[in-house]
């Protein structure tokens, strides 16, 4: 017995009209789609940092200035208490177990320092109780581990500490990759001297705008920090000074001795100076002429990305013997050829020591240097400004740590 196959019919108008008004809806859901997921990515390249507040005992996660997630913790009890300043995520371990106390786990570890601080989870009696660390809920850590990165900041204050939107003309912002130039004749090249040492002619075109090479290393924030010189003492430049002049004013040791005495006063003969062998300010300002000196700038401002450094330069800081406090910058989101960025604030000591704007305000670089930081510029870069020392804990392989407390 021959079974017959069942034949389908259609109608073509019905699945006509069906596939349009198909269409519509899903052109809709991808439209909205599309735009959901631009929104995602728009979301996910706002760079994130956490604030963790110990008098509060409590974790703060911002993702610019939008408060993502928080809760409690449980930081280091009294003797092991946990230091404040700003660090970054060095190492990231879902399994890990203490090698200093007892082989003790630590699940989903995100290192802040190599001496023994970290974020993981743990057990949280509603107290600080740990040995330094900051323990957090599973859940909680969990769920942070799968959103951070290396190299994310860490801001551990002891009041609650909250990022604000700041504008500043100080505060770098990017520029365009290399140099564009716009209806240049070959007459008007070949006719400047200048321009035909500065313009490559193997890139570059006359009439032509010169394409910008793209930035290879756009996707890696930079680290940057000003901090002050430790300043040279005044006896110490004179010495050195003198002895660059011929006057054999001894070793350069900050030590105003029978030598240095001795060449002041010849100094001072040959300038028609009267002869004490004494250091004065006038004393000092007619060597400064005499040599040629200008006063070093009193900063330096210092990069480092991916953990390495790539660029160092002196700045100067403006009244440098006030607090300036410890302020960190973030520049948010922008797309390659931006030529501007928002910048978010945070003060990890407090405003009694001293605000964000006012160490922008006093803070001073040469043109050139400025230039430098814009063209390196890159998305989730930070800036901090401090009056503290940061070579604790800050060898390579590590972002520049500064320890408040």
């Amino acid at each position: 017995m021959r079974i017959k196959k069942p034949v389908f019919k259609l109608d073509l108008l019905r699945v006509t009209k069906l596939s349009a008004a198909s269409l519509a809806v899903l052109a809709g859901l991808a439209t909205t789609g599309h735009a959901r997921d631009n929104q995602a990515e728009t979301d996910r390249t706002i760079p994130m940092q956490m604030l963790i507040s110990l008098e509060d005992q409590k974790i703060d996660v911002y993702r610019g200035t939008e408060l993502l997630s928080s809760s409690p913790i449980s930081s280091g009890r009294p003797g092991n208490s946990t230091p404040t300043g700003v660090f970054s995520i060095l190492e990231k371990r879902r399994k890990h177990f203490s090698n200093i106390y007892n082989n003790a786990p630590m699940p989903f570890m995100q290192r802040l320092t190599w001496s023994g601080i970290a974020l993981h989870q743990g057990k949280l009696p509603g107290y600080p109780a740990s040995h330094g660390c900051i323990r957090m809920p599973h859940t909680f850590a969990k769920d942070l581990f799968g959103m951070t990165d290396r190299g994310m900041h860490v801001v551990v204050t002891n009041a609650k500490a909250v990022p604000e939107l700041i504008r500043h003309e100080i505060l770098p912002q990017p520029l365009s990759f290399g140099t564009e130039v716009a209806s240049l004749s070959k007459k008007m090249i070949e006719a400047d001297p200048a321009l035909r040492g500065s313009l490559v002619t193997a890139s570059i075109q006359p009439d032509a705008i010169a394409p910008a090479p793209v930035n290879k290393n756009f996707d890696k924030p930079l680290r940057m920090i000003v901090t002050l010189k430790k300043p040279e003492s005044e006896t110490h430049t004179l010495q050195r000074l003198l002895n660059q002049m011929g006057f054999k004013a001894g070793y350069a040791d900050g030590v105003a001795g029978r030598k240095t005495r001795a060449a002041i006063s010849l100094f001072q003969e040959g300038a028609d100076l009267p002869v004490t062998g004494k250091i004065t300010d006038g004393l000092m300002r007619e060597v400064y002429a005499a040599a040629g000196y200008e006063k070093p700038q009193n900063a330096t401002l210092r990069i480092r990305r991916k953990f390495k450094d790539i660029y160092e330069a002196p700045v100067t800081l403006i009244d440098a013997d006030n607090p300036l406090g410890t302020q960190v910058f973030t520049a948010l989101d922008f797309k390659p050829g931006s030529t501007s960025v928002e910048w978010m604030a945070v003060s990890a000591e407090g405003e009694a020591h001293g605000t964000p704007r006012n160490a922008l305000d006093r803070l001073q670089m040469p043109p050139k240097v400025r230039r430098d930081l814009s063209e390196m510029l890159t998305p989730g870069s930070s800036l901090i400004i401090t009056d503290r020392s940061f070579a604790r804990n800050t060898g390579l392989g590590t972002d520049f740590v500064v320890i408040t407390r």
